[in-house]
C-alpha cells in the first residue's frame, strides 16, 4: 500500500470512529431519545441528498422498486466498506441483509447504542425510500434489529397493494426470516474498473459524509452551544485515542513539532487537501499550510465554522497524545488552514 493510500484509508478509519464516539457521547449525555432524533434527521438529509443522485449510477433502473432498494442498500454500503447481503423473494419483496461488524456500532459500541437510534435511521431513510420514488404502497419490514441481541439488523422491502400512511412505511415483524443467501444473486456495481484507491477513496468520503452532516443535524437537535460542546470532546477525545493507530498507518514515528507537522501534513493529503511545511524561523516550531479543506467543501457562514471547530479539535488532540507537550494555534487564511507547533 503506497504513502497516500494509506493516508486515505488512515482519514477513512478517523471519521468513522469520530462518528461513532460522537454517537456514544449524545446517547450516554443526553439519553435514548435524544440520539433517536438525531440519528432521524442525520439519515433523513443523508437520504435527501444521495439517495436519488445515486440511484441511476448504480445501474437499477429497470427493476422494480423493491428489488431496486434492495441493491440500492447493497451496493451504496459496500462501496462505504459496509457488508450487506441481498436476497430477493419476488418482484415485490426484497431483502437485506447487514453481516457484523456493523460499521455503524464497530467493536463494543453496539453495547452502548439504544435501540431508539436504530429506530431513527429506520424512519429517516428506510421509511422514505418510497416517498422519493415517488411509490406511496412500498415500505420496509424490519425483522432483526442490533440492539435487540437477534441476528443483526435486516428486513425487507415491500411493494404493498394499497398507499400506506406514515407509521406503514416502517413495520416490525421479528419472527420472520430471510430466504438463503446466494452468492450468484449479490449486485456488483456496474463499473467494473473500482481500483483499491478509489474503493478506499469512497470509503473515505462515506465516513466523512456521516461527520458533515452529523455535526450539522446535532446543531439542530441540541443547539449550537451544546451540540459544540459535545462534538469538540468527542473529537479531542477521538484524536487523543487514535493518534497511534493514524502514525503506524503512515509511518510516522513519535516526536516533537517537526515529527507532528510531518504527520498532520500525510494525514491532510489523505483528505485530498494540499500541504506545505515551514520552519519557523528563530524558534523550534513549523507551520503546516493547509488549502483545500475537504471536510468543508460546499460549506459556508456559521455551518462551515462549526464544522470546522469540531474537526480541528481531533488534529489538536492527536497531538496532545504525544509524550512531548506541544501548543497548536491554528489560523484561517483565505484558502485554508494554518497550523502553528511550537513546544509548550
Amino acid at each position: 500500500m503506497t504513502h497516500s493510500l494509506s493516508a486515505i484509508s488512515a482519514q477513512a478509519d478517523l471519521h468513522h470512529q469520530y462518528l461513532l464516539g460522537l454517537e456514544l457521547m449524545v446517547s450516554t449525555r443526553e439519553g435514548p431519545d435524544v440520539v433517536g432524533e438525531w440519528m432521524f434527521r442525520l439519515f433523513r438529509r443523508q437520504h435527501e441528498e444521495k439517495f436519488l443522485s445515486s440511484f441511476k449510477k448504480l445501474g437499477l433502473d429497470g427493476l422494480t422498486d423493491a428489488v431496486a432498494c434492495a441493491k440500492y442498500h447493497v451496493l451504496s454500503n459496500s462501496m462505504g466498506g459496509v457488508a450487506v447481503e441481498f436476497m430477493p423473494e419476488s418482484d415485490r419483496k426484497a431483502w437485506v441483509r447487514f453481516r457484523y461488524p456493523r460499521w455503524m456500532y464497530d467493536g463494543a459500541v453496539v453495547c452502548g447504542i439504544p435501540v431508539e437510534a436504530s429506530r431513527g435511521f429506520l424512519k429517516g431513510w428506510y421509511g422514505q425510500n418510497g416517498v422519493s420514488l415517488g411509490n406511496p404502497r412500498l415500505g420496509f419490514v424490519c425483522v432483526s434489529e442490533d440492539m435487540t441481541g437477534q441476528f443483526g439488523f435486516c428486513g425487507y422491502f415491500k411493494e404493498y397493494d394499497h398507499d400506506l400512511s406514515e407509521d406503514e412505511r416502517v413495520t416490525f415483524a421479528p419472527d420472520e426470516r430471510p430466504p438463503a443467501f446466494e452468492e450468484a444473486e449479490q449486485p456488483a456495481p456496474p463499473d467494473s474498473e473500482w481500483s483499491e484507491e478509489r474503493l478506499a477513496k469512497a470509503n473515505r468520503n462515506y465516513a466523512i459524509e456521516y461527520i458533515r452532516n452529523g455535526v450539522r443535524e446535532l446543531v439542530g437537535v441540541l443547539g449550537p452551544d451544546r451540540a459544540l460542546e459535545l462534538g469538540h470532546l468527542s473529537a479531542r477525545l477521538t484524536g487523543l485515542h487514535h493518534y497511534k493507530t493514524m502514525a503506524a498507518a503512515i509511518g510516522v514515528e513519535e516526536g516533537g513539532p517537526e515529527s507532528a507537522a510531518n504527520f498532520l501534513s500525510a494525514l491532510f493529503q489523505g483528505m485530498g487537501d494540499e500541504t506545505r511545511i515551514e520552519a519557523l524561523q528563530g524558534e523550534a516550531g513549523f507551520a503546516v499550510h493547509q488549502t483545500g479543506l475537504r471536510i468543508a467543501r460546499g460549506l459556508d457562514g456559521a455551518e462551515r465554522e462549526r464544522l470546522l471547530s469540531c474537526w480541528i479539535e481531533i488534529w489538536k488532540g492527536a497531538i496532545a497524545s504525544h509524550r512531548e507537550f506541544m501548543d497548536v494555534q491554528v489560523t484561517q487564511s483565505d484558502d485554508g488552514l494554518i497550523w502553528l507547533i511550537a513546544p509548550e
